[in-house]
């Protein structure tokens, strides 16, 4: 963990010293990033995301523009409530139910909150592609998210309720200065791995070579935070 976080600074302060770094900043968060938008376009361009009629997209503001092409094109979006701290733990953002105006607000945490339907996961259908934040991805597909983990255990929480299967991809978008080696981000058993990484320049697709959990890892869970998931809370 602490080499993680060794580097989360490190990833950090490269946005930074790039002048890449964009509102709301760089620490402590899924960093936002100059180009976000134009790496959101290599994305939507790719034949994985235009077979993908349901999407679980992060929240967090450079994954904005993918949220907002996916309303646009009639896709129909799932956002975590932050920290899974509801006993219904993601949002629904059904387009049909959406004015064209609304889409942009409807792409925000807090438009979402006030747009959409907030549903349990019995209530969610099997979705087409996972889109994740990074605050550095190498590669061969190693992820290294901002470090609360929640990304990873709702991953595991859908896989465990069916509602993805190994087969699912996994995407994300970041500026070049995030992209590591490969090797350099120590992976364990309960992170999840990428299979697309698009960036301002480019898209990249990542090889299989890291098993993802197929349910919750009990046994690392910190009593802290199954206390403060409700959704936890009713499985354990």
């Amino acid at each position: 963990m602490s080499d993680k976080a060794t580097l989360r600074q490190k990833f950090w302060t490269a946005l930074e010293q790039a002048q890449a770094a964009r509102f709301p900043g760089t620490r402590g968060r899924i960093p936002n990033f100059v180009g976000a938008e134009t790496a959101a376009q290599h994305l939507i361009s790719c034949a994985a995301w235009q077979r993908a009629r349901r999407i679980k997209c992060n929240p967090d503001s450079p994954q904005r523009a993918i949220r907002r092409a996916a309303l646009a094109a009639g896709k129909i979006v799932y956002m975590a409530v932050p920290k899974l701290a509801d006993r219904r733990p993601f949002i629904e953002l059904d387009p049909a139910g959406l004015s064209p105006a609304e889409l942009w607000k409807a792409s925000s945490i807090r438009g979402a909150a006030a747009l959409g339907r907030a549903v349990t996961l019995d209530e969610m259908p099997k979705l087409d592609l996972i889109v994740t934040g990074c605050v550095a991805v190498s590669r061969d597909g190693a992820r290294l998210g901002k470090g609360g983990g929640y990304s990873d255990l709702e991953y595991a929480l859908l896989r465990e309720a069916g509602k993805i299967t190994a087969e699912t991809l996994v995407a994300t978008t970041v500026h070049p200065v995030q992209i590591a080696a490969n090797g350099a981000i120590p992976m364990t058993r309960h992170d999840i791995s990428v299979d697309l990484i698009a960036t301002p320049e480019d898209l990249i697709c990542c090889p299989r070579i890291f098993r993802r959990p197929t349910g919750v890892l009990w046994d690392q869970l910190e009593p802290e935070k199954r206390a403060a998931i409700p959704v936890l809370k009713r499985k354990s």
